[in-house]
Protein backbone atom coordinates (compact mmCIF):
# COMPACT_ATOMS: atom_id res chain seq x y z
CA UNK A 1 0.00 0.00 0.00
CA UNK A 2 0.92 3.47 -0.87
CA UNK A 3 2.80 5.22 2.01
CA UNK A 4 0.75 8.48 1.51
CA UNK A 5 -2.34 6.63 2.21
CA UNK A 6 -1.21 5.90 6.16
CA UNK A 7 -0.74 9.99 6.75
CA UNK A 8 -4.08 10.63 7.77
CA UNK A 9 -6.92 8.17 6.44
CA UNK A 10 -9.64 10.01 4.89
CA UNK A 11 -13.06 9.16 6.03
CA UNK A 12 -16.96 10.72 6.73
CA UNK A 13 -17.16 9.62 10.49
CA UNK A 14 -17.44 12.96 11.36
CA UNK A 15 -20.05 14.10 8.95
CA UNK A 16 -21.98 10.48 9.28
CA UNK A 17 -22.09 11.53 12.99
CA UNK A 18 -22.97 14.93 13.05
CA UNK A 19 -25.53 14.44 10.28
CA UNK A 20 -27.10 12.00 12.83
CA UNK A 21 -27.14 14.59 15.71
CA UNK A 22 -24.16 12.63 18.28
CA UNK A 23 -21.62 13.46 20.17
CA UNK A 24 -18.09 11.63 20.07
CA UNK A 25 -19.48 10.89 23.72
CA UNK A 26 -22.94 9.19 22.60
CA UNK A 27 -21.28 7.24 19.85
CA UNK A 28 -18.63 5.63 22.06
CA UNK A 29 -21.63 4.70 24.33
CA UNK A 30 -23.52 2.81 21.94
CA UNK A 31 -20.27 1.18 20.92
CA UNK A 32 -19.69 -0.18 24.37
CA UNK A 33 -16.23 1.97 24.87
CA UNK A 34 -15.66 3.69 28.06
CA UNK A 35 -14.38 7.14 26.35
CA UNK A 36 -14.66 8.68 23.43
CA UNK A 37 -10.90 8.85 22.52
CA UNK A 38 -11.03 5.96 20.28
CA UNK A 39 -13.83 7.63 18.39
CA UNK A 40 -11.72 10.97 18.21
CA UNK A 41 -8.70 9.23 16.91
CA UNK A 42 -11.00 7.45 14.13
CA UNK A 43 -12.21 10.74 12.85
CA UNK A 44 -9.38 12.53 12.97
CA UNK A 45 -7.87 9.67 10.57
CA UNK A 46 -5.29 8.80 13.32
CA UNK A 47 -5.93 5.06 13.14
CA UNK A 48 -8.94 2.92 11.67
CA UNK A 49 -11.67 1.24 13.52
CA UNK A 50 -11.58 -2.70 13.55
CA UNK A 51 -13.89 -4.21 10.89
CA UNK A 52 -16.30 -4.58 13.90
CA UNK A 53 -16.51 -1.19 15.26
CA UNK A 54 -16.68 -0.40 11.14
CA UNK A 55 -20.18 -2.70 10.84
CA UNK A 56 -21.11 -0.92 14.53
CA UNK A 57 -20.49 2.66 13.30
CA UNK A 58 -22.25 1.63 10.05
CA UNK A 59 -25.28 0.52 12.04
CA UNK A 60 -25.41 3.90 13.98
CA UNK A 61 -24.79 6.02 11.24
CA UNK A 62 -27.49 3.67 8.93
CA UNK A 63 -24.68 3.87 6.07
CA UNK A 64 -22.61 0.91 4.64
CA UNK A 65 -19.31 0.66 5.83
CA UNK A 66 -17.25 1.59 2.92
CA UNK A 67 -19.41 4.63 2.72
CA UNK A 68 -17.55 5.63 5.99
CA UNK A 69 -13.93 5.54 4.17
CA UNK A 70 -14.92 6.17 0.03
CA UNK A 71 -12.07 7.90 -0.21
CA UNK A 72 -9.62 5.18 1.22
CA UNK A 73 -11.90 3.02 -0.74
CA UNK A 74 -11.12 4.45 -3.77
CA UNK A 75 -7.49 4.97 -3.38
CA UNK A 76 -7.33 1.44 -2.29
CA UNK A 77 -8.89 0.09 -5.23
CA UNK A 78 -7.11 2.18 -7.37
CA UNK A 79 -3.53 0.68 -6.35
CA UNK A 80 -5.28 -2.66 -6.58
CA UNK A 81 -5.73 -2.04 -10.19
CA UNK A 82 -3.11 -0.60 -11.42
CA UNK A 83 -0.99 -4.01 -9.44
CA UNK A 84 -3.69 -5.99 -11.51
CA UNK A 85 -2.92 -4.72 -15.01
CA UNK A 86 0.92 -5.22 -14.14
CA UNK A 87 0.20 -8.37 -13.16
CA UNK A 88 -1.57 -9.36 -16.47
CA UNK A 89 0.95 -7.28 -18.59
CA UNK A 90 3.46 -9.85 -16.59
CA UNK A 91 1.69 -12.93 -17.51
CA UNK A 92 1.18 -12.08 -21.00
CA UNK A 93 4.74 -11.39 -21.31
CA UNK A 94 5.88 -14.76 -20.04
CA UNK A 95 6.55 -17.43 -22.26
CA UNK A 96 4.22 -20.66 -21.51
CA UNK A 97 5.54 -24.03 -21.09
CA UNK A 98 4.17 -26.79 -23.64
CA UNK A 99 3.37 -29.25 -20.94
Amino acid sequence: MKEEIHKRLPNLLRRYRRSRGLTQRDVAKLLGLRTSSRISKWESGACLPSLANAFRLSIVYRVLADALFVDLLRSLRKDINERERKLSGERETVPRSTE
